[in-house]
C-alpha cells in the first residue's frame, strides 16, 4: 500500500467514524436504546455504498476504493458493535429483538449491497 493510499484511507475514516457515532446518537435520541437502529442503519448504508463501489470497480481509480471503500465504509460500518449489541440484546432477554437484529442485518445488508451493485451497473 502506498503512502497516498494510506492517506486516502485515513481521510475516508476521518469522515466515516464520526458519522457512525452521530448516526447512533441520533437514532438513540429518536427511537431510544431498546434496539440498535444506529448500527443497523450505518451497516446497511455502508453495504449499499460498498455494493455500488464493487459495481463500478472497473471504471473507478484505485484511490476511490481506498477513500470510500476501505476508509469511509470501513469506519462507518461496524461488525464488532453489531456483535456486541446482539449479545447485549440476548443478555437482556430480548431474544426476539436479537433474532430480528441478526437476520435483519444480514439479509438487509446483502440486499443493500446487491442493490448498490445493480444500480451502478444499470447506470454504466
Amino acid at each position: 500500500m502506498t503512502a497516498w493510499s494510506v492517506l486516502l484511507v485515513g481521510l475516508g475514516a476521518a469522515v466515516g467514524a464520526p458519522l457512525r457515532v452521530l448516526a447512533d446518537a441520533v437514532a438513540r435520541a429518536r427511537f431510544g436504546p431498546a434496539f440498535p437502529w444506529g448500527t443497523f442503519a450505518v451497516n446497511v448504508a455502508g453495504s449499499l455504498v460498498l455494493g455500488a463501489l464493487t459495481g463500478a470497480s472497473a471504471v473507478l481509480p484505485a484511490g476511490v476504493a481506498a477513500l470510500l471503500g476501505t476508509g469511509f465504509c470501513g469506519a462507518l460500518t461496524t461488525y464488532s458493535t453489531f456483535g456486541h449489541e446482539l449479545v447485549a440484546l440476548a443478555e437482556r432477554r430480548a431474544g426476539s429483538a436479537a433474532v430480528v437484529y441478526l437476520l435483519g442485518s444480514v439479509v438487509t445488508g446483502i440486499l443493500a449491497a446487491a442493490t448498490g451493485w445493480f444500480l451502478v451497473r444499470l447506470a454504466l
